[in-house]
Protein backbone atom coordinates (compact mmCIF):
# COMPACT_ATOMS: atom_id res chain seq x y z
CA UNK A 1 0.00 0.00 0.00
CA UNK A 2 1.43 3.37 -0.97
CA UNK A 3 1.84 6.05 1.68
CA UNK A 4 -0.22 9.19 1.26
CA UNK A 5 1.72 12.19 0.05
CA UNK A 6 1.70 15.06 2.51
CA UNK A 7 1.15 18.65 1.49
CA UNK A 8 1.43 21.64 3.78
CA UNK A 9 -0.19 24.92 2.79
CA UNK A 10 1.40 27.98 4.41
CA UNK A 11 -0.51 31.17 3.68
CA UNK A 12 -1.14 34.56 5.22
CA UNK A 13 -4.79 34.36 4.15
CA UNK A 14 -7.30 31.58 3.56
CA UNK A 15 -11.05 31.54 3.15
CA UNK A 16 -13.21 31.58 5.26
CA UNK A 17 -10.87 32.89 7.97
CA UNK A 18 -9.29 35.87 6.20
CA UNK A 19 -9.88 37.17 2.68
CA UNK A 20 -7.56 39.98 1.60
CA UNK A 21 -7.21 38.95 -2.04
CA UNK A 22 -9.05 36.53 -4.31
CA UNK A 23 -6.36 33.89 -3.76
CA UNK A 24 -7.66 33.31 -0.22
CA UNK A 25 -10.53 31.34 -1.72
CA UNK A 26 -8.13 29.52 -4.02
CA UNK A 27 -6.07 28.30 -1.05
CA UNK A 28 -9.25 26.86 0.45
CA UNK A 29 -10.21 25.12 -2.79
CA UNK A 30 -6.69 23.76 -3.34
CA UNK A 31 -6.52 22.34 0.18
CA UNK A 32 -9.90 20.66 -0.20
CA UNK A 33 -9.08 19.39 -3.71
CA UNK A 34 -5.75 17.95 -2.59
CA UNK A 35 -7.42 16.34 0.41
CA UNK A 36 -10.18 14.83 -1.74
CA UNK A 37 -7.57 13.48 -4.16
CA UNK A 38 -6.02 11.37 -1.41
CA UNK A 39 -3.24 13.60 -0.14
CA UNK A 40 -2.74 14.23 3.57
CA UNK A 41 -3.23 17.98 4.01
CA UNK A 42 -2.51 20.52 6.72
CA UNK A 43 -2.57 24.30 6.61
CA UNK A 44 -0.81 27.02 8.62
CA UNK A 45 -1.62 30.73 8.79
CA UNK A 46 -1.27 33.56 11.33
CA UNK A 47 -4.03 34.06 13.86
CA UNK A 48 -4.63 37.72 13.05
CA UNK A 49 -6.89 39.60 15.43
CA UNK A 50 -9.59 39.99 12.78
CA UNK A 51 -10.15 36.22 12.78
CA UNK A 52 -13.11 35.37 14.99
CA UNK A 53 -12.11 32.48 17.23
CA UNK A 54 -15.60 31.65 18.42
CA UNK A 55 -17.21 31.70 14.99
CA UNK A 56 -14.51 29.50 13.48
CA UNK A 57 -14.16 27.29 16.56
CA UNK A 58 -10.46 27.72 17.12
CA UNK A 59 -8.97 25.99 20.14
CA UNK A 60 -5.47 25.73 21.54
CA UNK A 61 -3.33 22.69 20.73
CA UNK A 62 -1.93 21.80 24.14
CA UNK A 63 0.65 19.36 22.80
CA UNK A 64 2.21 22.19 20.78
CA UNK A 65 2.48 24.54 23.73
CA UNK A 66 5.84 26.01 24.64
CA UNK A 67 7.07 26.99 21.17
CA UNK A 68 9.41 29.97 21.43
CA UNK A 69 10.86 31.48 18.28
CA UNK A 70 14.30 33.04 18.64
CA UNK A 71 14.98 36.04 16.39
CA UNK A 72 17.93 38.40 16.74
CA UNK A 73 18.60 37.28 20.30
CA UNK A 74 15.03 37.65 21.53
CA UNK A 75 12.45 34.92 22.18
CA UNK A 76 8.87 35.22 20.99
CA UNK A 77 6.28 32.79 22.40
CA UNK A 78 3.68 31.27 20.11
CA UNK A 79 0.33 29.76 20.98
CA UNK A 80 -0.82 27.25 18.36
CA UNK A 81 -4.53 26.96 17.72
CA UNK A 82 -6.43 24.71 15.35
CA UNK A 83 -9.74 24.55 13.52
CA UNK A 84 -11.30 22.10 11.11
CA UNK A 85 -11.93 23.54 7.69
CA UNK A 86 -15.70 23.63 7.16
CA UNK A 87 -17.01 20.80 4.98
CA UNK A 88 -13.58 19.14 4.86
CA UNK A 89 -11.69 16.74 7.08
CA UNK A 90 -8.50 18.73 7.33
CA UNK A 91 -6.92 20.92 9.96
CA UNK A 92 -5.85 24.55 9.82
CA UNK A 93 -3.27 25.63 12.38
CA UNK A 94 -3.09 29.24 13.52
CA UNK A 95 0.04 30.87 14.94
CA UNK A 96 -0.91 33.30 17.68
CA UNK A 97 1.19 35.90 19.48
CA UNK A 98 -0.38 38.52 21.72
CA UNK A 99 1.95 41.36 20.66
CA UNK A 100 2.45 40.76 16.95
CA UNK A 101 -0.59 39.03 15.46
CA UNK A 102 -3.56 39.82 17.68
CA UNK A 103 -4.40 43.30 16.34
CA UNK A 104 -7.56 44.89 15.02
CA UNK A 105 -5.95 45.34 11.62
CA UNK A 106 -3.73 43.05 9.55
CA UNK A 107 -0.78 44.86 7.96
CA UNK A 108 -1.61 48.56 8.47
CA UNK A 109 -3.31 50.55 11.22
CA UNK A 110 -6.65 52.33 11.03
CA UNK A 111 -4.94 55.29 9.31
CA UNK A 112 -3.54 52.86 6.69
CA UNK A 113 0.01 53.28 7.97
CA UNK A 114 2.06 50.15 7.30
CA UNK A 115 3.08 48.64 10.63
CA UNK A 116 6.69 49.46 11.45
CA UNK A 117 7.26 45.95 12.79
CA UNK A 118 5.99 44.05 9.74
CA UNK A 119 9.55 42.85 9.09
CA UNK A 120 9.66 41.13 12.48
CA UNK A 121 6.09 39.86 12.10
CA UNK A 122 6.99 38.26 8.76
CA UNK A 123 10.13 36.56 10.06
CA UNK A 124 8.24 35.43 13.17
CA UNK A 125 5.50 33.85 11.06
CA UNK A 126 7.88 32.11 8.64
CA UNK A 127 10.17 30.70 11.31
CA UNK A 128 7.22 29.98 13.59
CA UNK A 129 5.48 27.96 10.88
CA UNK A 130 8.54 25.80 10.31
CA UNK A 131 9.14 25.37 14.05
CA UNK A 132 5.52 24.28 14.44
CA UNK A 133 5.92 21.60 11.76
CA UNK A 134 9.14 20.47 13.40
CA UNK A 135 7.39 20.26 16.77
CA UNK A 136 4.57 18.05 15.55
CA UNK A 137 6.96 15.89 13.54
CA UNK A 138 4.96 15.78 10.34
CA UNK A 139 7.39 15.71 7.37
CA UNK A 140 5.68 17.30 4.34
CA UNK A 141 6.47 16.12 0.82
CA UNK A 142 5.31 19.48 -0.53
CA UNK A 143 5.04 22.94 0.99
CA UNK A 144 2.82 25.32 -0.99
CA UNK A 145 3.47 28.92 0.06
CA UNK A 146 1.19 31.78 -0.92
CA UNK A 147 1.04 35.41 0.12
CA UNK A 148 4.02 37.75 0.41
CA UNK A 149 4.31 37.00 4.14
CA UNK A 150 5.48 33.45 3.27
CA UNK A 151 8.23 34.61 0.91
CA UNK A 152 11.08 33.53 3.19
CA UNK A 153 9.89 29.94 3.56
CA UNK A 154 11.50 28.42 0.41
CA UNK A 155 14.82 30.12 1.24
CA UNK A 156 14.75 28.94 4.86
CA UNK A 157 14.02 25.36 3.79
CA UNK A 158 17.17 25.40 1.64
CA UNK A 159 19.39 27.12 4.20
CA UNK A 160 18.52 27.41 7.90
CA UNK A 161 16.45 24.20 7.94
CA UNK A 162 18.33 22.15 5.37
CA UNK A 163 19.64 19.74 8.03
CA UNK A 164 16.27 19.26 9.74
CA UNK A 165 15.07 15.68 9.11
CA UNK A 166 11.41 16.77 8.95
CA UNK A 167 12.18 18.87 5.84
CA UNK A 168 14.80 16.58 4.28
CA UNK A 169 12.59 15.63 1.32
CA UNK A 170 10.29 18.67 1.15
CA UNK A 171 9.77 20.41 -2.18
CA UNK A 172 8.41 23.96 -2.20
CA UNK A 173 5.93 25.77 -4.43
CA UNK A 174 5.57 29.52 -4.29
CA UNK A 175 2.55 31.36 -5.67
CA UNK A 176 3.25 34.91 -6.81
CA UNK A 177 0.25 37.14 -6.26
CA UNK A 178 -0.62 40.74 -6.90
CA UNK A 179 1.38 43.44 -5.16
CA UNK A 180 -0.59 44.62 -2.15
CA UNK A 181 1.72 47.20 -0.57
CA UNK A 182 4.24 49.78 -1.78
CA UNK A 183 6.32 50.30 1.36
CA UNK A 184 9.77 48.86 2.11
CA UNK A 185 10.53 47.14 5.40
CA UNK A 186 14.10 48.41 5.21
CA UNK A 187 17.44 46.84 6.14
CA UNK A 188 15.89 45.32 9.26
CA UNK A 189 14.10 42.73 7.16
CA UNK A 190 17.20 40.94 5.87
CA UNK A 191 18.98 41.36 9.22
CA UNK A 192 16.16 39.60 11.06
CA UNK A 193 15.82 36.98 8.32
CA UNK A 194 19.41 35.84 8.92
CA UNK A 195 18.23 33.52 11.67
CA UNK A 196 21.37 31.34 11.76
CA UNK A 197 24.79 30.84 10.18
CA UNK A 198 23.33 28.92 7.24
CA UNK A 199 21.52 32.04 6.00
CA UNK A 200 24.20 34.17 4.38
CA UNK A 201 24.27 37.59 2.75
CA UNK A 202 24.31 35.84 -0.63
CA UNK A 203 20.95 34.16 0.03
CA UNK A 204 19.44 37.35 1.43
CA UNK A 205 20.59 39.65 -1.35
CA UNK A 206 17.50 38.97 -3.47
CA UNK A 207 15.32 40.26 -0.59
CA UNK A 208 17.34 43.41 0.12
CA UNK A 209 14.79 45.93 -1.22
CA UNK A 210 12.36 44.42 1.31
CA UNK A 211 9.27 45.40 -0.65
CA UNK A 212 6.39 43.36 -2.04
CA UNK A 213 8.18 42.54 -5.29
CA UNK A 214 11.48 41.58 -3.64
CA UNK A 215 9.88 39.25 -1.11
CA UNK A 216 7.85 37.46 -3.78
CA UNK A 217 10.89 37.29 -6.05
CA UNK A 218 12.86 35.61 -3.29
CA UNK A 219 10.08 33.13 -2.58
CA UNK A 220 9.85 32.20 -6.25
CA UNK A 221 13.63 32.05 -6.77
CA UNK A 222 14.24 29.53 -3.98
CA UNK A 223 11.17 27.39 -4.68
CA UNK A 224 11.07 24.24 -6.78
CA UNK A 225 7.99 25.42 -8.69
CA UNK A 226 6.24 28.73 -9.28
CA UNK A 227 2.60 29.50 -9.89
CA UNK A 228 0.92 32.79 -10.66
CA UNK A 229 -2.13 33.41 -8.52
CA UNK A 230 -3.64 36.49 -10.11
CA UNK A 231 -4.13 38.15 -13.48
CA UNK A 232 -2.52 41.31 -12.08
CA UNK A 233 0.86 39.88 -11.09
CA UNK A 234 3.67 42.36 -11.73
CA UNK A 235 4.81 41.92 -15.35
CA UNK A 236 8.50 41.89 -14.41
CA UNK A 237 7.93 38.90 -12.17
CA UNK A 238 5.88 37.08 -14.80
CA UNK A 239 8.60 37.62 -17.41
CA UNK A 240 11.40 36.68 -15.04
CA UNK A 241 9.97 33.41 -13.77
CA UNK A 242 8.35 32.28 -17.00
CA UNK A 243 11.81 31.99 -18.57
CA UNK A 244 13.77 30.21 -15.85
CA UNK A 245 14.99 26.77 -16.88
CA UNK A 246 14.69 23.82 -14.53
CA UNK A 247 11.74 25.22 -12.59
CA UNK A 248 8.16 24.10 -13.10
CA UNK A 249 5.84 27.03 -13.81
CA UNK A 250 2.06 27.20 -13.74
CA UNK A 251 0.48 30.29 -15.26
CA UNK A 252 -2.69 31.93 -14.04
CA UNK A 253 -5.90 30.56 -15.50
CA UNK A 254 -9.15 32.02 -14.22
CA UNK A 255 -11.07 29.08 -15.70
CA UNK A 256 -8.90 26.37 -14.15
CA UNK A 257 -10.63 23.49 -12.37
CA UNK A 258 -7.41 23.06 -10.35
CA UNK A 259 -6.44 19.74 -11.93
CA UNK A 260 -3.33 21.50 -13.22
CA UNK A 261 -2.33 22.16 -9.61
CA UNK A 262 -2.95 18.53 -8.68
CA UNK A 263 -0.74 17.47 -11.58
CA UNK A 264 1.97 19.83 -10.37
CA UNK A 265 1.71 18.39 -6.86
CA UNK A 266 1.95 14.87 -8.28
CA UNK A 267 4.99 15.72 -10.42
CA UNK A 268 6.90 17.29 -7.54
CA UNK A 269 6.03 14.65 -4.96
CA UNK A 270 7.39 11.71 -6.96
Amino acid sequence: MSTKKRILFIANEMSPYLELTEFAEMVNKLAVKANDSGMEVRCIMPRFGVINERRHRLHEVVRLSGINVSIDGDDYPLVIKVASLPSARLQVYFLDNEDYFKRKFVFADDDERFYEDNALRTVLFCKGALETVRKFGWPPDLIHCSGWMTGLIPMLIKTAYKKEPVFAHSKTIYTIGENTFTESMGDEFTRLAAINENVTKKELDIYKEANNSAIQRGGAFFSDAVTFGDANVEKKLVDEFSKLKGKKVLHFDAESDLTDYLQLYSDLAK
